[in-house]
């Protein structure tokens, strides 16, 4: 969705942009997910949009434009995440969420189906001591730091107390099934297809930079199959050393595109290149495919 910015807009936008190598701001459970950390942090989340369209990424940080996004599967996640967070967190989900709950019809009252699928899903990983027994130490722990000189947040979704290893939820249609892997394109699993390993990279050197330990990410799996499937997934260190060094290697024209220092590449292909595309050129149909 494409947004008008006003005058005021377009000069805060230009102060944030301006502004992102002034002293960070501290980070809290409530600000996290803000515009303002978006601007002064980067974040896994964002680099991996930086990545896919620089284009769209700038629109989106800059409030120019937002994604057509499923509100249902994102709050799907939280309803996942609240409830192994703390009873008090998965409460305060509820409450803020009542959406979640059928309004109307026999059903009135009750978890609308995708939340009745997230119930199993729960169900499934608390049924499993291994992975409770997995589960435990702080969790939802925001971690900060700089890697090659920008600033870096990240929040854990579980920090084992013996700091061997933190855990992170993913959700996933199937555990097992094949997905195109665009950074090699080749097959692979749906964790290199949503680049996890470069999100637990981040992860593992924040914690590192906060905590003196090489901490070994692990992927707490879950499908949304009936019934569930679940794993316990482990990434090799030469893949987190790969995508430290890749983050590390390309971060200083995305900083440059954020800064408003060089202009944003365009990908041609996402939903806000297909918005704003004005064809500047006839192309060969051996062209439409590549």
């Amino acid at each position: 969705m494409l947004k008008e910015m006003t005058a005021s807009q377009q000069n805060t936008a230009k102060s944030k942009a301006s502004s992102t190598a002034s002293t960070p701001l501290k980070l809290t459970p409530a600000n996290y997910y803000s515009a303002e950390a978006d601007w002064k942090y980067q974040s896994a989340t964002q680099f991996k949009g930086w990545l896919q369209c620089e284009a769209a990424e700038l629109a989106q940080l800059k409030g120019e434009w937002e994604p057509q996004r499923d509100p249902t599967a994102l709050l799907v996640g939280n309803y996942l995440h609240s409830h192994f967070e703390s009873p008090a967190a998965h409460e305060a989900f509820l409450a803020e969420h009542p959406e979640i709950m059928a309004s109307t019809g026999k059903t009135k009252g009750q978890l609308k189906k995708p939340y009745q699928v997230a119930d199993a899903m729960i169900d499934t990983l608390e049924g499993d001591p291994e992975v409770m027994a997995l589960y435990q130490g702080q969790k939802e722990l925001i971690v900060t730091g700089q890697i090659g000189g920008v600033d870096w947040m990240g929040k854990l979704d579980c920090f084992a107390d013996n700091h061997k290893y933190f855990a992170d939820l993913k959700t996933t249609q199937d555990i097992y099934k094949r997905m195109w892997v665009d950074d090699n394109r080749s097959w692979g699993s749906f964790i290199e297809a949503y680049r996890y390993p470069l999100q637990m990279a981040v992860y593992q050197e924040l914690v590192r930079q906060n905590y003196g330990t090489r901490s070994a990410p692990l992927i707490v799996a879950v499908s949304k199959q009936d019934p569930p499937d679940h794993e316990i997934v482990s990434i090799p260190q030469d893949l987190l050393d790969y995508w430290l060094n890749k983050v590390i290697e390309l971060q200083p024209r995305i900083e440059a595109v954020k800064n408003g220092e060089v202009e944003p590449k365009r990908c041609e292909r996402c939903e806000y290149c297909r918005a704003t595309k004005r064809v500047s050129k006839i192309v060969s149909l051996y062209d439409l495919v590549s």
